[in-house]
């Protein structure tokens, strides 16, 4: 099966984006325009979203092209003009990209991502586009609030193997690392990005050998540094036990058990008597991990009811953001040739013009945030959108994913308290415009509704 790659990332659009675009190449229309990337509603589930995809998105712009296998396909389909196809064979991306940093937090309606650059080119990257920043977006979303439920205690990415496909689950586990997991059981996301990795065991291995206690004994052996044991293949009392029985065996050589990991039955329950097994076997060191079908809810649930845990793997639940699968994320039009674009539809209506996103923030918490025209400024706030690309070029290197996690935990910690809850707010956190975007939004609306005479 093909691969996604850098010599075919350009066909990896929706065909309306090409015949759109041989239509403005055949009309001579290629004035400079502008689009925003943005999220029209949050879903039910969610206060806020955690930008992310956006370094992904930079690089796919800076290598555009088309090769000569894309341009050869696309002449056998019968639908473009020569000279269009040849327009292709030159074409790279020479725009300019303003962007929000990924792991800041965001909010329905406000861009995330803007691109200016001649219309065929703007036109062309929208799927990409969408398909990278909405998805990632959508995953830093969940594990955010993952972080949130778990609290001080750590959560890793055990996603990988019920992620929709090879590259959702490389892009998951960076987007989950950003907004708050401390590991991945993803070794290629741990090479790419310098995620830490983390794993244990499956039960096919403790079923692989003679006994439960030579299975742990052979994996504390071969492993003898951060050995963690998975004890729910058979019986979890006997398999604590019997952890603790390996531990003692190998204490003499300087072997510490890291820590047991649990996977199915009545988690709660289960952890309670593995601690008192383990404390009175003089181990409170050795952590226990719990997994299994995890979601922010019953990791929120467990600490509230003070089950000791010290760790969570949350794999499907986080990897595919189950309880809200997607991301109404748009790429509209919203300015051309210098004058202001905007689109009427009912419940979809876009905000015309060039913009900036700014938050204001009071004693150290956010307060509410005002979408503005480019230009505008708004006293003692921050601007969120900044300056990425160039001219096509990026304008720095990607930023350390430590700073971008940073930069995430940061913003989740000066969220309001209410937006923090798991549960959707019927107050949502106040997105204002500006009265000049007002304005500008009026006049666009009453001047393509007007009668024309």
């Amino acid at each position: 099966m093909p691969w996604v790659s850098a010599a075919n990332s350009s066909l990896l659009t929706d065909l309306y984006e090409l015949t759109m675009a041989a239509s403005y190449h055949s009309r001579g229309m290629n004035g400079e325009a502008t689009f925003d990337l943005f999220v029209r509603e949050l879903p039910p589930h969610r206060n806020f979203l955690v930008t992310c995809g956006i370094e992904e998105a930079l690089e796919y712009l800076e290598g555009l092209h088309f090769d000569e296998g894309s341009l050869h396909y696309l002449d056998s389909l019968g639908l473009f003009e020569d000279r269009f196809l040849d327009h292709l064979s030159k074409l790279r991306f020479s725009g300019e990209v303003w962007a929000m940093s990924e792991g800041e937090i965001a909010f329905a309606r406000e861009p995330l991502l803007r691109v200016t650059a001649p219309l065929i080119e703007a036109q062309l990257v929208e799927t990409f586009l969408l398909n990278c920043v909405t998805f990632q977006t959508m995953v830093a979303s969940k594990a955010a609030r993952v972080a949130i439920a778990a609290r001080d205690r750590k959560f890793l990415d055990f996603s990988l193997r019920r992620d929709h496909g090879a590259d959702a689950g490389l892009k998951a586990a960076r987007a989950s690392f950003i907004a708050g997991a401390t590991a991945t059981s993803n070794v290629l996301a741990g090479r790419l990005f310098g995620i830490p990795v983390s794993g244990t065991m499956a039960h096919s291995y403790v079923m692989a050998f003679g006994s439960e206690l030579e299975a742990f004994r052979a994996f504390a052996r071969d492993f003898p540094h951060q050995t963690i044991l998975l004890i729910d293949t058979f019986d979890v009392a006997q398999g604590a036990r019997r952890a603790v029985e390996v531990s003692k065996e190998l204490q003499p050589s300087g072997f510490t058990l890291k820590g047991v990991r649990i996977d199915s039955g009545d988690l709660a329950a289960l952890s309670r008597e593995v601690r008192e097994i383990l404390d009175a076997a003089g181990m409170p060191e050795t952590e226990i991990v719990l997994s299994g079908d995890l979601d922010e809810y019953r990791v929120k649930e467990m600490l509230d009811a003070g089950v000791p845990v010290d760790a969570f793997g949350v794999g499907t639940q986080m990897g595919t953001s189950a309880d809200s699968p997607y991301l109404g994320g748009v790429y509209k039009l919203v300015a051309e040739g210098g004058a202001p674009k905007v689109k009427l539809s009912a419940g979809k209506v876009t905000l015309p013009g060039i913009k900036q996103v700014y938050r204001i923030s009071d004693d150290g918490r956010f307060l509410r945030d005002v979408i503005t025209l480019e230009g505008e400024g708004v006293e003692g706030a921050t601007a969120l959108l900044h300056l990425v690309m160039e001219n096509g070029l990026r304008l720095g290197p990607p930023e350390d994913l430590r700073a971008t996690k940073d930069r995430c935990t940061a913003g989740l910690n000066r969220l309001p308290d209410p937006l923090r809850d798991l549960n959707r707010r019927e107050a949502p956190y106040p997105v204002l415009l500006s009265e000049s975007l007002e304005a500008l939004a009026r006049r666009a609306g009453e001047r393509l509704t007007a009668p024309r005479r």
